[in-house]
């Protein structure tokens, strides 16, 4: 029982030790790209009308929801023409993953915005309020709720900027998959796993797989 409690504790050090260098990370990242974020910032209002950030609620740790940050990259009544693109929804049927190729709601700066995730960007201030964490499973728009009971495993660490789905094909890959991908960082994580996937992640980003 001793040894389980040092190892609880353990766990407890080590995400704290992870929210804290995350978060010194994020605003380093922000101070460096802040030209680039006043530029995007300023080529979304001139391209179209609507905010430049687009907040969207979005599940994280534990089941939590919480306010996720990106790049406005749709028109902006995107949201409720959704109901009406139901059918060319790229997952399967019963799926709660939404994506649809060639997505007409997508603006032209969007598309180059999603190709190259800056759209992205602006989730560093969720990394520094907390709620995610620079390597992580992609948090969902669908709450807890629509998961089957074997893809909650997911939900026992905190939402990442990137992830192992980020350098293993991005969308191409269905939610059932992902939860799979998910699950294996989780019972392999280490510090040097995390360093791996940010590694590689600007090298999946410049390939844009599965980016729409």
């Amino acid at each position: 029982m001793d040894e389980e409690l040092a190892f609880q504790e353990l766990r407890k050090l080590n995400r704290h030790r992870k929210r804290m260098v995350d978060a010194c990370v994020a605003m380093l990242l922000l101070v460096v790209l802040s030209p680039l974020i006043l530029l995007i910032a300023l080529l979304i209002k001139l391209e179209s009308r609507g905010p430049v950030f687009f907040v969207q609620s979005r599940t994280g740790f534990m089941g939590r929801r919480f306010k996720m940050y990106k790049f406005r990259t749709m028109v902006q009544d995107a949201e409720s023409l959704k109901e009406h693109l139901v059918h060319l929804n790229v997952h399967a049927e019963h799926s709660p993953d939404f994506k649809i190729k060639n997505d007409p709601r997508v603006t032209t700066l969007g598309l180059f915005l999603r190709k190259f995730s800056l759209d992205e960007i602006p989730q560093l201030f969720n990394v520094i309020l907390g709620n995610m964490r620079l390597v992580g499973p992609r948090p969902t728009s669908f709450s807890a709720d629509e998961y089957k009971t074997e893809q909650l495993a997911r939900l026992l660490v905190f939402p990442g900027l990137t992830g192992m789905w980020q350098i293993s094909g991005r969308s191409n890959t269905s939610f059932d998959e992902r939860v799979e991908i998910d699950r294996a960082y989780i019972s392999e994580y280490r510090f040097l796993l995390d360093m791996k996937i940010l590694l590689h992640t600007p090298l999946a980003v410049i390939k844009g797989d599965g980016a729409y």
